[in-house]
């Protein structure tokens, strides 16, 4: 994301993130590592078809450590596809001070256990 407060650190002072901030979809993009290291990779997960409710809370700043955190809203298997369902999370991204910085809504599809097990 080119914006000049995004990456000049005068032009970040003078905007009203008050310093030099990430992208919110660098915010994102560090989400998503998380989200697929922590969970996704070692799942059933089989793609999103994308993302509602994304919100921007607060600045990222340099040195900012993030964690996040991920809810289950709602489960549905799906009728047109046997074996999938879909789920719906909710993502919460926080940094070192346990501001919120990020959140956001999406349904994913993941592949769903046989009755038998």
């Amino acid at each position: 994301d080119p914006q000049p407060f995004h990456l000049d650190e005068e032009a970040g002072a003078a905007s009203i993130l008050g310093g030099l901030a990430a992208s919110g979809w660098h915010t994102a993009s560090i989400t998503m590592r998380l989200l697929a290291l922590g969970v996704l990779n070692s799942s059933t997960c089989q793609g999103s078809p994308g993302i509602e409710k994304l919100l921007w809370r607060k600045p990222v700043y340099a040195g900012d450590v993030l964690t996040a955190r991920m809810e289950i809203l709602a489960v549905r298997p799906l009728r047109s596809k046997p074996g999938l369902g879909m789920i719906t999370m909710r993502l919460e991204t926080m940094n070192q001070s346990g501001a919120m910085v990020m959140t956001y809504e999406n349904p994913a599809l993941f592949g769903m256990r046989s009755n038998n097990t």
